[in-house]
């Protein structure tokens, strides 16, 4: 990994643990199948939506990403309503896996993913099939040539979501907003949506550091309530910032302070002196 890509300090160890009611042993394994099956529809199913229209695909999206959360035993909580944009660039904090299928849920689009997900089992090609874009991280001279592919996207009336940080945070903390996507909200003149992802109890959602996915799955079956809540605020309308920095930072001060006005359970405390090697890098962004 590069010591240039971004880097959160959270660890499973510090993390990612669970203090809140646990489900038993059989309730968390019908939970994991069932969730993993759910997973596996999409996959089978997703070829025979691509012919549909947009507006079809996006409930189907939707009903699909909410039986998946579901599944695996996590309430929903949408605060707000879509803005009724015809395309956006949509930006969230970033957490866990989770925030794949809680975005969807209610707003569905195209998703910025690193590459390596393409390798995923199960949800590599769930993504790939979904019409994921991807992008090599560790290859920067490559960046140009996605924004350009985001930018279309938008053109064409896509709504496209990113997760700006770059890498998960456990919900105690944050990161900077990267600016490069921006750059194709400002090239397509569209609306950027930032959304803020928070997770109750914090720590079961967390997929941080080098923690496998095997074992974020398993720790979200067996938590025994977890609500995953989407707060969708007020859009940055094109024109409004001169460039992807002023716009990067208008959206990552919009997701904070939002945050600043919610209680919070703990300090962000998860600072480790491990190297960035071991830092988040499995997230799908």
């Amino acid at each position: 990994m590069s010591v240039w890509l971004p880097a959160a300090p959270c660890t499973p160890e510090g993390c990612a643990t669970h203090h809140g009611p646990a489900a038993g042993p059989v309730r968390a394994a019908v939970r994991l199948l069932a969730g993993l099956a759910a997973i596996a529809c999409g996959v089978l199913l997703a070829p025979l939506a691509a012919p549909l229209g947009a507006a079809r695909r996006h409930r189907l999206t939707r009903c699909w990403s909410r039986v998946v959360l579901r599944a695996f035993g996590v309430r929903i909580r949408v605060v707000g309503v879509p803005h009724g944009l015809r395309s956006s660039l949509v930006v969230a904090n970033h957490i866990s896996w989770l925030d794949i299928p809680l975005v969807a849920a209610v707003l569905p689009g195209r998703m910025l993913a690193k590459s390596e997900v393409r390798s995923w089992p199960v949800l590599g090609p769930l993504a790939a099939r979904g019409g994921t874009l991807f992008v090599e991280r560790d290859r920067l001279r490559t960046l140009p040539a996605t924004v350009a592919t985001m930018a279309g996207a938008l053109r064409d009336g896509s709504r496209v979501v990113v997760f700006p940080e770059g890498s998960t945070w456990c919900g105690r903390g944050r990161g900077r907003f990267r600016p490069a996507a921006f750059q194709a909200a400002l090239d397509a003149g569209v609306a950027v949506q930032p959304v803020r992802i928070t997770y109750l109890p914090t720590g079961a959602a967390a997929f941080v550091g080098d923690d496998p996915l095997s074992t974020s799955l398993w720790r979200v079956a067996t938590a025994g309530s977890l609500t995953a809540e989407i707060r969708l605020l007020p859009p940055i309308l094109p024109g409004s910032r001169p460039d992807r920095r002023s716009l990067a930072l208008a959206a990552q001060l919009a997701v904070a302070s939002d945050r600043a006005n919610r209680p919070s359970s703990s300090v962000h405390q998860c600072v480790s002196s491990r190297p960035a090697a071991r830092s988040s890098v499995r997230t799908p962004s």
